[in-house]
């Protein structure tokens, strides 16, 4: 075996058992163990040159790249598994009021928020919609695991229709992001190339419609392969076989992957969107009847696959960004930070005015975290050819520093503001 193949072994098998070890105790502790483990990508050093052989960087920004695409497909797809509508019938109407009305909202305030801000230059961001668009799409989407992991010490104390709703509008929001921000990017490369002149307002009227055309061509085009996989695929798994129960879960988490891996490669070399794809696939599945019964066994016989996802695309994070970066990019981390939950509070409250309390709307408003998804797309926009050498390479800081800031400030308020708000149920 080369030594540079070897050192790389050795090295992410560190980091994955250092990881694992991590969100466990960060469960023990109470904090989001994600929080952990990006401090510990973080203080790892990207350079293992000192290391036996001629070894390259740990990992290079397309490395990381690639990486973060297939692991936000894997969450896309865990989060469509995960949404039953029938499980969510409860809370499905505000539910999908807050993933996509919310979500469309929440970007589109922060992209006219941030606009303004770069007209004034007080952002160290090039003018146009199409970077403005991409940063509030970037921070638009939620995590469910994170907050329902900061919330376990209230485990069947809290309202489970205010749980379900965040664990609803969290595993349907990330799909708007991804086409959000997706837009985003093809208007500021397009503005970038000089296709579109910096797409001042004028300028949407003949560019504009061209470049959302082909967005719309491509999501399309990945919902229609995902909807389609996603039906071939629940009567796939489905199948039964002579095999003991066990034996059945395992071949189906790995038929599962295996689709999962065909869909990803071949929506992409289709032209379409092969994480809304992921997204619809799982969807599909977790929806359909012939999948009824297997559909928590193959949700949790694949919870492995989304934990080492979620675990490397955390690390990809602290080893392609540089600490110096992320304290450089604090300020402005900062004002994004407080214009998030600004924007949130005035998305949330009139969606769920009718449905939910002012005390619940108020935690719904901070329950917002981020987590996986913003990291890939900064992830994706630093790596981006045309982007990355432009402003794409701010991303990653801003992205991680957004994240580590709501979970710090929120993980650790969240239990204190549902009792202040007297939300919790005696035991």
């Amino acid at each position: 075996m080369p030594d540079a193949l070897a050192n790389y072994l050795v090295v992410f098998g560190v980091l994955l058992i250092a990881g694992t070890y991590l969100d466990r105790i960060g469960d023990r502790l109470r904090v989001p163990g994600v929080l952990l483990v990006l401090v510990l990508g973080l203080l790892t050093d990207n350079d293992i040159s000192a290391l036996p052989g001629d070894t390259p960087p740990l990992l290079s920004l397309s490395h990381a790249s690639d990486i973060a695409q297939v692991a936000v497909g894997v969450v896309l797809f865990h989060a469509g598994l995960g949404t039953n509508w029938r499980e969510f019938r409860g809370v499905l109407k505000p539910g999908l009021r807050l993933a996509l009305v919310g979500s469309l909202i929440t970007a589109l305030l922060l992209m006219l928020a941030i606009h303004g801000l770069q007209n004034q230059s007080l952002v160290p961001m090039p003018h146009g919609w199409g970077p403005a668009l991409f940063i509030g799409a970037m921070v638009c989407s939620t995590d469910a695991s994170a907050v329902l992991s900061v919330l376990r010490p209230l485990a069947h104390r809290l309202p489970k229709r205010l749980l379900d709703l965040l664990e609803c509008e969290s595993g349907i929001n990330d799909p708007v992001a991804v086409v959000l921000a997706q837009l985003g990017l093809v208007l500021a490369a397009g503005a970038l190339s000089g296709s579109s002149a910096q797409l001042s307002s004028p300028d949407w009227v003949s560019a504009g419609p061209k470049l959302v055309s082909e967005v719309i061509r491509e999501f399309g085009l990945g919902a229609l392969i995902g909807a389609m996989v996603g039906s071939v695929a629940s009567k796939l798994l489905d199948e039964r076989s002579p095999a003991h129960v066990s034996e059945q879960e395992h071949h189906r988490a790995v038929l599962g992957l295996a689709i999962l891996f065909l869909l990803l490669g071949g929506t992409s070399l289709l032209g379409g969107s092969d994480l809304l794809a992921a997204f619809v696939a799982g969807l599909v599945i977790g929806n359909s009847v012939e999948m009824e019964d297997e559909r928590l066994d193959l949700k949790q016989a694949t919870g492995s696959y989304l934990k080492l996802a979620e675990l490397l695309l955390f690390l990809c994070m602290g080893l392609v960004v540089e600490p110096s970066s992320v304290l450089m990019a604090l300020p402005w981390t900062v004002l994004l930070f407080v214009l998030m939950q600004l924007v949130r509070l005035v998305a949330v409250v009139p969606l769920l005015q009718r449905s939910f309390t002012v005390q619940e709307q108020v935690f719904v408003s901070f329950s917002g975290l981020r987590g996986a998804v913003p990291i890939a797309l900064a992830i994706g926009a630093a790596a981006h050819p045309v982007i990355g050498p432009e402003w794409g390479r701010f991303m990653p800081p801003l992205a991680l520093g957004v994240v580590l800031l709501g979970l710090l400030l929120q993980g650790f308020s969240l239990v204190p503001l549902a009792r202040r708000l007297d939300l919790v149920q005696q035991s």
